[in-house]
């Protein structure tokens, strides 16, 4: 398994989806997924994008600056990126860290768990 691969191509659709139309995101998630935003936990796939999709803009665009991949039993992946978020018109970028714990299923993967942070100072 080439989990770097992988990784990145799961982070490129990921962000795209996120970027374009926050509700086709709902496929990558499942009943026991579980998204920390924040400090503020969500289960399930529909209290996970109901959050993402009441998310206060319009645009965003994700500028990817890291991304590491780990194994994980079972076929399941560790993956955790730093970058930056431009939101709406401004110009000045905030940063963030997402970690995702993902799952296989088949050829593909689900999102188990997924934590997001602004990272301020």
């Amino acid at each position: 398994m080439d989990y770097n691969s992988i990784a990145s191509e799961f982070i490129k659709y990921y962000y795209s989806v996120f970027e374009q139309d926050r509700s086709g995101l709902a496929t990558l998630y499942r009943d026991q997924s579980m998204l920390t935003f924040e400090g503020n936990q969500f289960q399930g796939a529909t209290p996970i994008v109901q959050k993402l999709t009441s998310l206060p803009f319009q645009k965003v665009l994700h500028k990817v600056s890291t991304l590491d991949a780990q194994p994980g039993p079972a076929n399941a992946l560790l993956v955790v990126v730093t970058g930056e978020l431009l939101i709406d018109q401004e110009t000045n970028a905030t940063r963030f860290t997402q970690v995702f714990q993902l799952i296989s299923e088949g050829a593909t993967y689900w999102v188990l768990n997924d934590v997001f942070r602004l990272n301020y100072g």
